[in-house]
């Protein structure tokens, strides 16, 4: 077991690394877990935190983790009132972080705590965002398929290459999660957003465990939220604060084609070749004017909304370290 600290001991020490394990009935896990990350960074010399989230767990959960903390001055609890899932675990315990390099596990035992000391060195040595790679997963065919295609398709749609955005074994320069807005289920594009901010994104292989205990608690529906989740953050990423870049480009395109056809059929009109109001070309060219004027006009009114809510931070990340030295 690892040694006692006295709360008052620990009080006076500068954390320097916060630990972030969301959990949803995983009771059997957390005690075992507990032992590793603190034996881990024990080894390290470095004074840190560990921030449990119960995310409505259903089980013992909240004891166990109860009965480290009385033991362990080092270890924080939050709780939900009920499941409001990982993105908002994690939103909530990034709010309350102390430490300069912040590290986000799972609680099911797969990830290992003998590799966050690679995580942090890659932290030291400039990383912003280090993601862990499970180059070899332990993990049945209808989650790690599903997991290739996604990570595929955030790939090519953000230009970041990375084997494995679904993996929670992460860590992050504290300054980076200043620039998150997290909530649905956008905890699986962390890197995504980060790097579309300017951060410096690295990953390296880590082992992954099969589970020791429970079962996952994903399914095959997740498919469909990371879908609309990976339009979601394309849109917000790159137009976010353009919107009319999007809606006026894809406008401009449709209507311009709508204007060709209605063009070509007013020029057979003129010339005296037969009407043109029995021909499918003509309804089909209104409906590209039409839509492309509409889109043209979402854009328009996203510019207008824009102007009246947009916040300083959403313009640009700027590097504390050189705003640092400026001051």
């Amino acid at each position: 077991m690892s040694q006692q600290y006295s709360k008052t001991e620990w009080q006076t020490d500068q954390v320097q690394i916060s630990v972030v394990v969301p959990f949803f009935n995983e009771a059997e896990s957390l005690p075992i877990l507990h032992e590793r990350i603190t034996g881990a960074l024990e080894a390290e010399g470095a004074s840190f935190e560990v921030i449990f989230i119960n995310d409505g767990s259903t089980d013992d959960s909240e004891k166990a983790i109860q009965k480290i903390q009385a033991a362990d001055p080092r270890i924080r609890l939050l709780a939900f009132r009920r499941n409001f899932g990982k993105s908002a675990a994690l939103s909530a315990a990034f709010q309350v972080t102390k430490g300069d390099i912040v590290i986000t596990m799972d609680a099911d035992l797969q990830d290992d705590p003998k590799e966050l000391p690679r995580l942090i060195a890659r932290i030291h040595g400039g990383a912003d965002v280090v993601s862990g790679w499970k180059q070899v997963r332990n993990d049945p065919v209808d989650k790690t398929l599903p997991s290739k295609l996604f990570n595929a398709t955030v790939n090519k749609a953000f230009g970041l290459e990375l084997n494995d955005h679904n993996c929670g074994f992460k860590a992050y320069r504290a300054e980076a999660l200043k620039e998150l807005n997290l909530y649905g289920e956008l905890h699986r594009f962390i890197p995504a957003l980060l790097h579309a901010r300017g951060f410096k994104i690295e990953q390296i292989p880590v082992e992954h465990h099969a589970r020791q205990f429970g079962k996952s608690k994903f399914g095959a529906e997740r498919l469909i939220k990371g879908a609309l989740d990976l339009m979601t953050v394309w849109l917000t990423t790159r137009y976010g604060a353009r919107p009319l870049h999007m809606f006026g480009g894809a406008g401009i395109i449709f209507g311009g084609l709508g204007a060709v056809i209605l063009t070509y059929l007013s020029v057979l009109w003129l010339l005296g070749f037969g009407p043109i109001g029995d021909r499918p070309l003509l309804l089909f060219g209104m409906l590209l004017a039409l839509f492309g004027s509409q889109l043209v006009g979402v854009g328009l009114l996203g510019e207008l909304i824009l102007s009246r809510t947009i916040d300083e931070r959403d313009k640009y990340a700027l590097r504390r370290d050189a705003a640092a030295k400026e001051l």
